[in-house]
């Protein structure tokens, strides 16, 4: 799951840096009958869905860490790094095709059912568990008499 979400947070990071190549490739290629702000609106929209995605994931590595008896975020932490990872380019690899990847790029389909499978037992688990639960408060002590 951390690996998911490191993959799209790179991929989401990296709009700002492609987007005029995208926009050069879009315009220089264009299909018949199509208008340019519409093809770049699709982007915008992917980037609206990878956002919400990685609330997504965010919630169920959340979960996950709360429901977990013992400690994974560094585990987690070296998924999300090697998520990432898969963006970095060396300086080979010019500014059109490194928009080209990014541009038909799609994330792993198991990544959203992992996240709602992870949440769902992390929810189990961890009620079963009681894990990371403050522990009861001791009912409160009857106050002595007033010596009046």
């Amino acid at each position: 799951m951390a690996w998911c979400y490191g993959a799209l947070r790179g991929y989401l990071d990296l709009h700002d840096q492609v987007m005029p190549e995208v926009t050069r490739i879009e315009g220089e290629f264009r299909r018949p009958g199509t208008k340019l702000a519409d093809d770049l609106k699709v982007y915008a929209d992917m980037q609206k869905d990878g956002r919400a995605k990685l609330k997504l994931f965010q919630e169920a590595l959340t979960a996950a860490e709360k429901a977990s008896i013992r400690p994974i975020n560094t585990v987690g932490a070296a998924a999300i790094k090697q998520g990432r990872s898969v963006w970095v380019a060396g300086p080979e690899v010019s500014k059109a095709r490194m928009a080209q990847e990014w541009m038909s790029w799609v994330l792993p389909a198991k990544c959203e059912t992992t996240a709602a499978a992870l949440q769902a037992r992390a929810r189990l688990g961890g009620a079963a568990f009681k894990v990371n639960a403050p522990d009861e408060a001791p009912p409160a002590a009857a106050a002595p008499p007033s010596a009046q």
